[in-house]
């Protein structure tokens, strides 16, 4: 059946993030979902981490923008025109390959609306069949968990714009909360900190240096500091101040309030012998978010389930989303994928 396909891609499309990943290569591109394009002539400037560089620094006629809110498709126009310069850039040509079959990422509980939008996005690129799976299901099985087994698993995945998770068995997903919480927000977050605090105004990219640097899940994590720069929402001139760890954590500190919450409301929902199996089996934490320091412990602590960050959490969803063909061989159609999926990737 896969005879038919020449070329096998796996795409993670985050709301932060695009990874793509090529059977028989590997992960070939990670890089920003940013958009840059002219207000005045409508021309795409730049893509990924060129536009990302722009951003706080662009005159007034350049629009930068992410083309996804919370894991999918907010512009049709730019995620396409994103999707197309990246292809291009693996490929050496604009059109993504004919007879290649696509497996995307999506978060879990959006709509079919919302994954036919997708599918059909990569689907006018030049695939021949695209088909949009969970978010949580693909990192799983990006993780080396064995998910088709009648074990329960429970999956925390921390993206850019979503926090997921999602208790797994047999293949499916069980019990699954999302909250439009994630790495972004802790961003937006400690943006409006340093404002309300310093009267200093920062850009994202300064305020991800922050989370990256001195961001701590941990109230007790070795004390660390760090001078940022910003415009003084007073004076309007530039100026530098020193932030340290202890502030930081209490900005994300509501942030994992929210997230263990989540956790708590999948256990309530899924049934009681899963449940067992997520105390003994752990929580496999991914996505940009278990790179936070100390989130794992704090994770656990909060819970009282051991917490395993996965060992490659910004890329194995893609990694998962490109495996797919090699667990679920064409005899059956995979649980998660739904009839209107298969019509949907039948359709070029």
């Amino acid at each position: 059946m896969l005879k038919r396909f020449d070329k096998l891609y796996g795409i993670d499309l985050g709301t932060s993030n695009t990874v793509i990943y090529e059977k028989g290569k590997g992960i070939v591109l990670n890089e920003p979902s940013v958009v840059a394009t002219n207000l005045d002539t409508g021309e795409l400037l730049a893509v990924g981490a060129e536009a990302q560089a722009m951003i706080g620094r662009a005159p007034d006629h350049v629009d930068i923008s992410y083309p996804l809110t919370n894991g999918v498709i907010a512009n049709f126009d730019k995620t396409s025109s994103m999707l197309q310069h990246f292809i291009k850039k693996i490929q050496g040509r604009s059109l993504l390959m004919r007879s290649s079959q696509i497996y995307i990422s999506v978060p879990c509980g959006i709509t079919n609306v919302q994954k036919r939008a997708i599918e059909e996005t990569m689907i006018h690129k030049g695939a021949k069949k695209a088909i949009a799976v969970e978010e949580p299901l693909a990192a799983a099985l990006g993780s080396q968990l064995r998910i088709d087994e009648p074990i329960g698993h429970l999956v925390l995945n921390i993206g850019g714009g979503t926090s997921q998770v999602a208790v797994l068995s047999l293949g499916g997903i069980v019990a699954s909360h999302t909250i439009h919480r994630a790495g972004m927000s802790i961003d937006r977050d400690i943006m409006d900190y340093v404002k309300k605090q310093y009267s200093l105004e920062i850009g994202e990219p300064t305020a991800e240096q922050i989370k990256i640097q001195i961001g701590t899940a941990s109230a007790t994590a070795t004390e660390r500091s760090m001078d940022i720069r910003g415009r003084d929402g007073i004076s309007g001139l530039p100026r530098t101040v020193r932030l340290v760890s202890t502030e930081i954590y209490a900005v994300v500190n509501d942030f994992l309030t929210s997230v263990i919450d989540a956790i708590r409301a999948t256990l309530e929902r899924c049934p009681p012998e899963l449940a067992g199996d997520v105390i003994e089996q752990g929580i496999l934490l991914c996505g940009g978010g278990a790179l936070l320091e100390g989130i794992g412990e704090r994770i656990s602590k909060e819970t009282g389930v051991r917490v395993q960050i996965a060992e490659n959490p910004l890329e194995c969803t893609a990694l998962g989303t490109g495996m797919m063909l090699n667990v679920f061989s064409g005899k059956k159609r995979p649980s998660w994928q739904s009839d209107k999926q298969e019509e949907t990737a039948m359709e070029a």
